[in-house]
């Protein structure tokens, strides 16, 4: 999540949440927290228009920090307002929620990968019957024209 989505959901300044995370950064390694670079946020905001603000300060000179599970986590020991805490706990639920959801597909995708593979071993099974039946067809194809020829010799 973007710093300035937090800071809306926690009520706070997208600055203050910004100045509490500079003053802790220890707390927040890459794998929590990294800032977006320049053309990353260029990009983010052709992306979607509901970045603009009304008035000066329309858009941050700064780059935005982007926050992943374990960064938000962190905020909370940071940004302890009653709806700090609150919005918080929340979003860690969305996470959850989110985790199950990937969960559930995958295991889904595995069961469709069984399937798969079972089709694909009856399309086999099926064209060694079509091959197996073709086989008999064809014989007793060549049997009825054996017993349909004219035959050449004495007849009774």
């Amino acid at each position: 999540m973007l710093d300035f989505d937090i800071a809306f959901l926690y009520h706070v300044e997208t600055k203050r949440l910004k100045e509490a995370v500079r003053r802790n950064l220890s707390r927040f390694p890459p794998d929590f927290m990294f800032e977006i670079n320049p053309e990353e946020y260029a990009s983010l905001r052709t992306q979607f228009a509901t970045i603009e603000k009304r008035g000066k300060g329309k858009h941050s000179k700064y780059s935005p920090f982007a926050f992943t599970e374990q960064g938000i986590a962190m905020l909370s020991g940071l940004l302890s307002s009653p709806r700090a805490i609150e919005m918080n706990i929340a979003i860690m639920r969305a996470f959850i929620a989110v985790r199950k959801l990937m969960l559930q597909y995958s295991e889904l995708a595995d069961e469709v990968e069984i399937i798969k593979r079972s089709v694909t071993n009856h399309n086999e099974q099926l064209n060694l019957i079509y091959e197996a039946i073709e086989n008999i067809l064809d014989e007793q194809a060549e049997s009825k024209a054996l017993q349909n020829r004219n035959r050449i010799g004495f007849m009774k």
